[in-house]
């Protein structure tokens, strides 16, 4: 009797002592942006590598060379295969990953849509981190650039892919803005191009634009790859006072831009704050400190409280941030 209440007593603290450690083991986490060679992304990494140096989380990026609608698929499923607890994704498209995303989450893999949603396919992620509220992106962008020609004239928009779900949707929105807001009404959209965030082919439809339109006069870019190369393409022609462009573009890379007169003024958020989020909620949700779920509140540092909101959804500030001559050397990102 005592050689089994000693052998018992010898595994349950076995069983204790590695259900300890399981716990304690990081949780780990990978990031897939939307493609390779954009500068908007690192910023975003970091802020994921600095939260899980504080964290005591495992964080690996991997990426697509193209920002195509499935270049993330064989991505997803090689972090499936790998076993890792979260998979954090800027999608490529609404609905081309949805089947090897919930074959992650049947694993028991978090799955969390960054810097853009699966817009109308929530199911398919477990929550969201924006930046803003993307309902008010796109009329933001349409103000912005009225009050830059005086609310008059063509404009016309560069964005990213075809399938971009946050481009499209802010995209959209600039289309119901300018139809049935009166202030507007002599603001025409002309065209919608696509440089499928590639900087030449960024750069050629931005040159096409300016040769198509000779009257256009204002361009839109809510994409950092675009706007940078519209501001390359219109510095190169000397049409700064003709054409006037705004769009969504990092302080660091448009700052050049801003300062010669080139770009009058261009909005974005932190995407640094997005990656520190996205960890802090992934490792909270793992670790059992955060529930999932809407009206959840929980603390981030230097973000304050964080509300999970419909459909899963947490911003990280509440509106852009416009940067302009006055205020862009006070940004670094």
């Amino acid at each position: 009797m005592f050689k089994k209440s000693l052998l018992l007593g010898i595994s349950l603290s076995v069983a204790l002592i590695s259900g300890a450690a399981l716990a304690q083991d990081p949780v780990s986490i990978v990031y897939i942006p939307k493609n390779t060679g954009n500068p908007y992304f690192d910023s975003l990494v970091a802020g994921f590598e600095d939260a899980c140096k504080e964290l005591n989380c495992e964080f690996t990026m991997a990426a697509p060379a193209t920002a195509e609608a499935t270049s993330q698929i064989p991505f997803i499923t090689a972090q499936t295969q790998r076993g890792v607890d979260v998979i954090a994704i800027s999608p490529n498209s609404p609905d081309a990953m949805n089947q090897v995303l919930d074959r992650a989450r049947s694993r028991g893999i978090l799955v969390l849509a960054v810097n853009g949603d699966l817009v109308d396919n929530y199911e398919h992620r477990d929550a969201a981190i924006l930046p803003v509220d993307f309902t008010k992106t796109g009329p933001g962008q349409v103000e912005l650039v009225g009050s830059m020609i005086g609310y008059k004239g063509e404009i016309a928009v560069l964005s990213a892919t075809t399938d971009a779900p946050d481009q499209n949707t802010w995209i959209a929105a600039m289309v119901d803005s300018l139809k049935t807001n009166p202030k507007y009404k002599d603001m025409n959209l002309v065209a919608t191009v696509y440089g499928d965030d590639e900087p030449q082919k960024s750069t050629t439809e931005a040159e096409a634009l300016l040769q198509t339109y000779p009257d256009l006069k204002g361009i839109i870019s809510p994409t950092t790859v675009g706007v940078a190369a519209a501001a390359q393409v219109i510095q190169s022609a000397g049409k700064a006072d003709e054409v006037k462009l705004t769009g969504l573009g990092t302080p660091n890379q448009m700052r050049p831009f801003i300062k010669d007169g080139t770009v009058e003024a261009v909005q974005l958020w932190s995407p640094y704050n997005e990656g520190l989020l996205a960890a802090y909620f992934a490792v909270g949700v793992k670790n059992g400190t955060i529930k999932n779920e809407v009206g959840a509140t929980f603390e981030v540092p230097e973000l304050g409280t964080i509300t999970i909101g419909e459909h899963n959804v947490m911003n990280t500030q509440a509106e852009l941030t416009t940067f302009n001559a006055d205020n862009i050397d006070d940004f670094d990102f």
